[in-house]
């Protein structure tokens, strides 16, 4: 063997030994591939907590399953973008794609639900890696590696090149996950070294804007082509030659985008911003000790708790300058727009988890909430990027603020947040914004039901679907504004509000012993079957008649009396988790997953319901099923969850429970104890203290609770508020491995 040879493969073995990040503290715990297989829809890429730019591989851009443009499923990589969605169940994003390459772009066979083959590589997961603020690939068809970094606002990308007589970077503005229309854009070079474009679509958000600024380390030449697929040529390079990109966005405008670089990244020592992004993340996931024997639940509980802190995301460029909701552009130093709201999901799990472990973000975000209602006039229901999508049903930006003002966490506008609630609940579109898309406005926002549930008491299924699923959400939501009304002395509004939180007794048919449709005329929908479902098109919402009876969370007393008292609901209760898991339906929504006889673990209506057994009498019911669903419906493998990750909501869920409590009913400020899955936990509260679950006594087959204690005093009931987290302590727990009557 020559010297040269020598020389050149000991290079290569220095670089990539060189290249290898170093994966210590709480980071080496996470496995950002966890939900990136099956439907979790989650992505690997490089991002910070709640960082603007998710720069990330797409492999995909059509079907269910490429919502966040990367299936683990896939052979081949289409090239790297710059926005991302975790977990939803719509694609959008995928924004500004870049493909390195060398000699001749090459065309790869379409993944998934893609039809047309498109430019890229294959690749191959034994020469991936992704840990949080980093990924990298080994693009096969080109033997280029790949290396990317984040920032809060910008993206750092390092290429390293084999011999090449020809090396390029494929730009592409025109492709958008699922297929957005493209309105308009544009891509300028800036002397040798520098790019800016921006693109505006029409997707999911129905008018979007991103715009880029994008600086190399080495200068190029630029071939444009008119739509808008730009090659960037870099002449020769030598074995190990690496170029590197840095990119920063704003939904603002090129001037923002090149700001935000500035700011944020002032050199080119890649592996000192990879470095300071896991630095960023071990500072996160700090949040949060836990002991454990078990190397598998760690890594689910650490992956889950990276997954909770991914969105809302940040929308403000680095001088304060943010688009609004009308439109516009605002300028507010004081505060951090916030965007990426799936607020029909994360009510639930997320905002009560960052209300103990992020409270001041959590306030941030209500901030960004109330603001986004003085822009357009309406609170929003599912935000994307400046856009109203109306997606989902309810109002549950009213949860979010009630929840977090009932804990005394309330460091927002109350009397604009009171008001921005009441709008909610009624049929009002006077004083919105016109740049509305007025089907949203109408069919989602603002829709008849909204009349209906407050003249009539019910929503007629012959009026509007998804009718059982919308005025059970409504009742609740109305229920919360019912608290906030008597926590701010307004006693007719109180009044008022109560009554309308009964209005889910009108679904419940006690013949059948379900919620129901009901007519206008006040006949029940026929035919009825509790299993069936059809997908949006029913009376339910992403789930059936079994599902969403016990959408009550403000008031099992009440669906207790409706059902007939005590007994006939924990038998009624005890047969949804037993009964057979069969589907009926053509069209049956695949949301429905994570099956335990009829509960649907893997989508959000059922979140709530394992912790009825808690509230009448029967804990340790709940305790056997919270863990079963802990030990069988999460792993830690890429198809990991058994539904959409859900911008978090999924792994909320796991967070709380598998530390010992779960917010069963948000607005109400306590937690019920169900089934911890660790020895010990340690909660490093914002305000310095230190709330701290120990559990005696733990292991797979110790799943019941015998006793319990709070800072040295028995608990009669497996409960405790956030009062009293809050302030830190101790609850030592002694489980044992027969229920506690």
């Amino acid at each position: 063997m020559n010297t040269m040879k020598i020389v050149s493969i000991f290079f290569l073995g220095f670089l990539l030994i060189s290249c290898t990040p170093k994966n210590t503290g709480y980071i080496r715990n996470v496995d950002p591939f966890i939900g990136t297989g099956g439907h979790g829809h989650t992505y690997p890429g490089a991002v910070l907590p709640h960082g603007m730019v998710q720069l990330s591989p797409d492999t995909r851009t059509n079907g269910w399953d490429a919502c966040s443009g990367y299936h683990y499923d896939d052979a081949s990589i289409i090239g790297f973008s710059h926005t991302h969605l975790s977990g939803t169940g719509i694609g959008d994003l995928g924004d500004i794609l870049f493909l390195p390459y060398i000699n001749d772009l090459k065309t790869v066979a379409p993944n998934g639900d893609d039809k047309e083959a498109v430019f890229g590589s294959a690749f191959s997961h034994k020469k991936e890696r992704a840990i949080p603020g980093y990924y990298s690939v080994h693009l096969d068809d080109y033997n280029i590696e790949v290396e990317l970094t984040a920032t809060c606002r910008a993206g750092f990308h390092r290429y390293t090149f084999p011999d090449a007589e020809k090396t390029g970077l494929y730009i592409d503005l025109t492709r958008t996950i699922h297929d957005g229309r493209l309105l308009a854009s544009e891509l300028q070079a800036i002397g040798d070294y520098e790019i800016q474009g921006m693109k505006q679509v029409a997707g999911w958000a129905t008018n979007r804007y991103i715009y880029f600024y994008a600086r190399f380390s080495e200068p190029f030449t630029c071939t444009v082509d008119e739509n808008r697929k730009d090659c960037l040529q870099f002449g020769k390079t030598a074995n190990g030659k690496q170029i590197m990109t840095k990119v920063g966005i704003s939904f603002v405008d090129c001037e923002g985008a090149k700001n935000n670089l500035d700011t944020e990244i002032k050199d080119w020592d890649f592996d000192a911003i990879r470095a300071q992004a896991q630095d960023v993340w071990n500072k996160e996931l700090a949040k949060i000790d836990i002991e454990t024997n078990s190397d598998k639940d760690r890594k689910i509980f650490y992956t889950a708790l990276y997954h909770t802190a991914l969105e809302p995301i940040v929308a403000s460029d680095a001088d304060g300058r943010f688009r609004t909701m009308d439109n516009r552009i605002g300028r507010d130093t004081a505060y951090t727009n916030y965007s990426v709201f799936s607020l029909w999901d994360t009510f639930r799990a997320l905002h009560p988890l960052n209300t103990v472990i992020s409270p001041a973000d959590n306030q941030a975000m209500i901030r960004s909430l109330i603001r986004k209602y003085d822009e357009g006039g309406l609170l929003p229901m599912w935000e994307l990027i400046s856009n109203y999508t109306g997606c989902m049903i309810g109002y549950h930006a009213v949860s979010v603020i009630v929840d977090s003002y009932v804990k005394c966490e309330q460091d927002f506008d109350i009397e604009k947040a009171y008001e921005a609630c009441k709008k909610s609940s009624v049929y009002d579109t006077v004083n919105v914004s016109p740049t509305i898309n007025r089907s949203i406005l109408h069919n989602n926002l603002t829709p008849a039901g909204k009349y209906y549930k407050n003249t009539m008491g019910y929503i007629p299924a012959n009026v509007e679907k998804q009718s059982v699923a919308r005025g059970l959400e409504y009742a609740y939501n109305d229920w919360l504004i019912a608290q906030l009304a008597q926590k701010t002395g307004n006693t007719g509004d109180y009044t008022r509000y109560m009554e309308l939180s009964r209005n889910y007794v009108n679904y419940y048919d006690t013949s059948a012993g379900f919620m129901r449709g009901r007519m206008s005329d006040g006949s029940w929908r026929t035919p009825f079957n509790p299993r069936f479902s059809d997908h949006n098109n029913d009376d339910y919402c992403e789930g059936n008649a079994w599902q969403w009876t016990w959408f009550v969370p403000h008031d099992v007393d009440g669906l207790a009396e409706l059902m007939g008292g005590w007994e006939k609901l924990i038998l009624k209760l005890d047969s949804l988790f037993s009964v057979s898991s069969e589907l009926v339906g053509e069209n049956a929504s695949a949301d429905i997953s994570g099956l335990i006889g009829q509960y649907a673990h893997g989508n959000e209506p059922s979140h709530q319901t394992i912790y009825i057994y808690s509230q009448v009498g029967q804990p340790y019911k709940t305790q056997k099923l919270v863990d079963e669903v802990l030990q069988t419906l999460y792993f830690d493998e890429p198809d990991g969850l058994s539904g959409n990750e859900d911008c978090g909501e999924m792994s909320a869920w796991y967070v709380l429970n598998s530390m010992g409590f779960y917010s069963y009913c948000p607005g109400i400020p306590f937690y019920a104890i169900g089934r911890p899955l660790f020895n010990d936990v340690k909660i490093n509260l914002e305000n310095g203290k230190v709330f701290n679950l120990r559990t005696i006594n733990n292991s797979p087959a110790n799943k019941y609770i015998q006793s319990a204690k709070l800072n040295g005093k028995a608990l009669d009931k497996l409960f405790f508020s956030h009062k009293e987290l809050m302030a830190g302590g101790t609850l030592e727990i002694i489980m044992t491995d027969k229920p506690v009557m």
